[in-house]
């Protein structure tokens, strides 16, 4: 086999939490590309829908699905269908998140539970159930998404002249961090069954903001730019695909260097 076709997910079944978001595109459209069979899910399926329907009208195989990520059952029943249908689940990305308790740091004990419940909780559930999948199979790859700010702290002066000044929320941070080192704990888990477990931290996308923010962070990063739509791509394919077949519990910053200044 070529270096090429080890980067080929044809033949291999995939799922990712959300979908539709910034990020969440990019990755779904480039597991689909690879070959891979995707299913994407979250509570607004219509978005997933747009997405799929798009994906699909260029060749591809793309799925919406419902899953709510704070019910049990909503996550053991598109565990259960997932592979009812397709017999195996090679690739899973834990991409959803939820925003509960991220403005600010006065927040009760139940606005930081909603978060943890979804962010944490779910994401401990979700991966256990298709690992123990994988692990019949002794192959599979798990892909955390992170982000940036799971490594440093926040750079305040990144808004200073903006509308954007933030009332900073722990949690995100704490989620995101944490999210690494369970990637390092999965990893240590189920790599005796050859299913591995990396991550990708991403840094900003571009998207609209102030132009003094976008020149702030930009100037932070080592490539001097924010993120665009296909930055995400190659990293996933990579970590998915047989590429990386002797990689895990990994994270890996996909931030234009923000994090190695």
């Amino acid at each position: 086999m070529s270096v090429l076709e080890t980067f080929s997910l044809q033949e291999k079944v995939a799922l990712v939490t959300g979908g539709a978001g910034l990020y969440g595109r990019q990755i779904v459209e480039a597991l689909a590309e690879a070959g891979a069979k995707t299913f994407i899910a979250s509570r607004g399926v219509e978005a997933l829908e747009r997405v799929a329907e798009d994906l699909n009208d260029r060749g591809y195989d793309v799925t919406a699905m419902h899953l709510d990520l704070a019910s049990d059952s909503s996550i053991e029943k598109l565990h259960a269908d997932i592979i009812t249908e397709c017999g195996a689940c090679d690739i899973l990305v834990n991409n959803a998140v939820t925003r509960s308790a991220h403005d600010g740091w006065a927040h009760d004990l139940e606005a930081y539970d909603i978060s943890l419940h979804v962010n944490a909780s779910a994401l401990f559930k979700i991966t256990y159930l298709f690992a123990q999948n994988m692990k019949a199979k002794n192959s599979g790859s798990i892909i955390n998404i992170s982000s940036m700010m799971g490594n440093v702290g926040i750079e305040m002066d990144n808004y200073v002249g903006t509308d954007m000044m933030p009332d900073p929320s722990p949690i995100y941070f704490f989620e995101k961090g944490g999210m690494i080192n369970f990637t390092r704990w999965a990893a240590s888990v189920l790599g005796p069954n050859n299913v591995r477990v990396n991550c990708l931290s991403p840094g900003g996308y571009k998207a609209g903001q102030p132009a003094a923010f976008v020149e702030k962070y930009s100037a932070r990063t080592q490539l001097g730019r924010m993120a665009n739509d296909t930055d995400l791509k190659g990293a996933i394919v990579f970590l998915a695909s047989d590429a990386s077949a002797y990689l895990t519990g990994t994270n890996i910053p996909v931030d234009g260097g923000y994090t190695a200044k």
